[in-house]
C-alpha cells in the first residue's frame, strides 16, 4: 500500500469523529434551550399569578362594602308523574350604601342555589345612581310593564316615604331623603325593574345645565 492511500485512509477515518463532535455540541446546545424556554415561562407564568391575586383581592375588598338582601322569594309547584316538583325563585338587591346597587333574579330546584345565584346576578349589575345630597336631583315617573313608578326628592330630614320594595332600594344605594309612591301592579318584580329604570333615568344638573348652553351657543 502506498503512502498516498494510507493518508487517504486516515482522512476518512477523522471525518466521522469530527461529525460526531458537532453533533455532540449541538444537543448540548439544544439541551439548554428548553431549560432557558421553561425558565422564561415560569417567570411569565409567576408575573400572571400575581396580577390575578391583585385583582382578585380588589374585587373581593370592593364586594367586602356590599350588603345582600332577599327581597322576595317566590314558591312553584309543578304535577309530574311521580308527583310534585317544588322549584323556588329569589330576587335578591346588593348594594353599599354609597350609590352603588343592584338586583339580581334567580330560579332553582333549591332555595339556597337560588339566593345564590341571584346574589351573583345582582354583583354583576351594579349600578351607579346619580344623586344630590341626601336625595334625587328631580322627579321622575318610570312605567315598567304594569308597574308605575313616581318619585320626587325631599329635603334634609324628611326620610324614606315609600313602600317596602322602593324603600329597600334607596336606603342600599344611600337615599335618605326621597318620596316614592308605587301607581300601577303590586308585582315584586315589576316593582324593583320600574324603580331602578327611574334610578337610572336620572340626570345631572349640571351635565343639564351645559347642554343648554351649548344649544345656545
Amino acid at each position: 500500500m502506498t503512502n498516498q492511500e494510507t493518508n487517504a485512509m486516515q482522512q476518512n477515518e477523522q471525518v466521522p469523529t469530527q461529525e460526531t463532535n458537532l453533533e455532540s455540541a449541538q444537543a448540548k446546545q439544544t439541551e439548554g434551550r428548553p431549560e432557558a424556554g421553561k425558565g422564561r415561562d415560569a417567570h411569565r407564568k409567576q408575573g400572571r399569578q400575581r396580577g390575578d391575586r391583585r385583582e382578585k383581592g380588589r374585587r373581593e375588598e370592593g364586594q367586602s362594602e356590599l350588603k345582600e338582601k332577599v327581597l322576595f322569594i317566590n314558591r312553584c309547584s309543578k304535577s309530574v308523574t311521580g308527583g310534585k316538583k317544588m322549584s323556588f325563585s329569589a330576587l335578591i338587591l346588593v348594594g353599599n350604601g354609597k350609590g352603588k346597587v343592584g338586583y339580581g333574579f334567580a330560579k332553582a330546584n333549591e332555595l339556597t342555589d337560588a339566593i345564590r345565584k341571584g346574589g351573583e346576578l345582582a354583583r354583576k349589575n351594579l349600578h351607579t345612581i346619580i344623586m344630590e345630597g341626601s336625595t334625587i336631583p328631580h322627579e321622575v315617573l318610570m312605567k315598567q310593564d304594569g308597574a308605575i313608578v313616581y318619585m320626587r326628592p325631599a329635603g334634609e330630614g324628611t326620610g324614606i316615604i315609600a313602600g317596602s320594595k322602593a324603600r329597600a332600594i334607596f336606603e342600599f344605594a344611600g337615599i335618605t331623603d326621597i318620596m316614592a309612591k308605587n301607581l300601577g301592579s303590586n308585582n315584586p318584580i315589576n316593582q324593583v325593574r320600574a324603580t331602578f329604570k327611574a334610578l337610572e333615568s336620572l340626570t345631572n344638573r349640571d351635565k343639564v345645565l351645559a347642554a343648554r348652553t351649548n344649544i345656545r351657543e
